[in-house]
């Protein structure tokens, strides 16, 4: 490999680390050989399926990405085998174990071990049902947002929100077409695109642009980076955002959005996955995504990270909208708990932090694998209102669920 190649590749892994991944995989696979011995095949099936299952797993982190363009057949027949495989990996080993372990006292350990294995394997694969119905589901949301300075030429103001829709050859082109026509029933002054355009590759930027590049809000239509944006090779997405035929993008800059006579200013930041790469210019910089703007104008923030809400809330920011969460692509809204929760301060809907409020949403695409429950896609709707008790307020006033779109 030469070093212009090495350059190009956004990760590499140490040879220590492809080792100790290596002794985990070959541990597992161990586990449920030894379950599969007896049954006709099943050593012969076990062995095939590891391979399947890890060799291109060890290619893309030894790259440090795909060296070649992953197709809708490669990610359903390759990467979807594997995502789902890794997944119950570690369950049907633990499974195997205890079962191994309890079989030894009936003098049947293999026996204990396969019923065991059979049962959480059962239970996996109805989860996994559930959760791919999930991810084919799609909502339209919306907020409300009431703030005490807002100028009253910006009362029902309506910004559209999309964020994390991970765009791919895995992601069904009639959702993203489903997507925009919500966005254009929505009738939004102004469209925010929160990160996440695409999930790994810049070439699917032209897919974005193909669906999606007809958006228009009298206000305009703005775009901000997210982590996967990044990975996707910074360079090479942060040139097609900047041809402006998609709108206008926003790295720690701000836009006066005007209104009647009356402002308000719009900022987009950079985020925290830049920090990993320093040349690419795309880190966040809160001192310089609000520098220069007027004091008492009311701000909206894009953030893509809602890591970023705590230090523009301690800037004055009246509204941040974030993504990146999924909500863990786990969650019970009606308890307020997601599985990102267990991760990260502020995971999901509506947070306050003084009197500056912040919406995450759950995102309209997915990662890894279709797979959703209580974690719903959407397209947000986020009205600003203003108020005269002085205090900001942010309520989701309802949601109307959309035709079901499975991929």
């Amino acid at each position: 490999m030469t070093e212009a190649e090495k350059k190009k590749r956004p990760f590499r892994v140490p040879r220590t680390a492809l080792a100790k991944l290596a002794a985990y995989l070959v541990g597992c696979w161990s586990v449920i050989a030894v379950l599969a011995a007896g049954i006709q095949f099943g050593i012969a099936v076990v062995v095939a399926l590891a391979v399947y299952t890890s060799v291109p797993l060890f290619v893309y982190l030894r790259w440090g990405g795909w060296p070649f363009y992953p197709g809708k057949a490669f990610r359903l027949l390759v990467l979807r085998v594997f995502w789902y495989t890794q997944l119950a990996l570690p369950l049907l080993t633990g499974a195997g174990v205890i079962g191994l372990i309890i079989g030894v006292v009936f003098g049947a350990p293999v026996m204990g071990g396969r019923i065991a294995a059979m049962i959480i394997g059962v239970a996996f694969g109805i989860l996994i049902a559930i959760g791919y119905l999930g991810a084919s589901a799609l909502v339209a949301r919306e907020v409300v947002v009431e703030l005490p300075d807002l100028p009253p030429e910006f009362d029902g103001f309506r910004i559209a929100q999309l964020t994390d829709l991970h765009i791919g050859p895995h992601l069904p082109r009639k959702r993203l077409e489903r997507i925009a026509r919500e966005v254009e029933a929505m009738d939004p002054h102004l469209i925010a695109v929160t990160g996440d355009i695409v999930d790994d590759r810049s070439e699917d930027l032209e897919v974005y642009a193909s669906v999606f590049g007809s958006m228009t809000a009298p206000s305009g239509v703005f775009l901000i980076p997210g982590n996967h944006d990044i990975y996707a090779g910074w360079p090479a997405v942060e040139q097609r955002l900047r041809r402006g035929d998609l709108g206008t993008l926003l790295v720690n800059e701000s836009r006066e959005i005007i209104r009647g006579g009356a402002a308000i200013t719009l900022v987009g930041t950079g985020d925290p996955a830049g920090r990993g790469f320093p040349d690419a210019g795309v880190s966040p910089e809160i001192g310089r995504s609000l520098a220069g703007i007027p004091v008492g104008h009311t701000i909206i923030a894009l953030a893509h990270n809602p890591s970023l809400f705590k230090a523009l809330a301690e800037r004055g920011v009246a509204l941040t909208l974030s993504g990146h969460t999924h909500w863990g692509q786990v969650a019970l809204p009606a308890a307020g708990w997601s599985m990102a929760g267990m991760f990260l301060e502020d995971a999901m809907g509506v947070n306050m932090r003084g009197r500056s409020i912040l919406y995450i949403s759950p995102g309209t695409g997915y990662w890894g694998i279709p797979f959703r429950i209580g974690a719903t896609g959407e397209v947000t709707l986020v009205t600003l209102r203003t108020t005269a008790s002085g205090i900001p307020r942010a309520t989701v006033a309802g949601r109307k669920k959309l035709r079901w779109l499975v991929g």
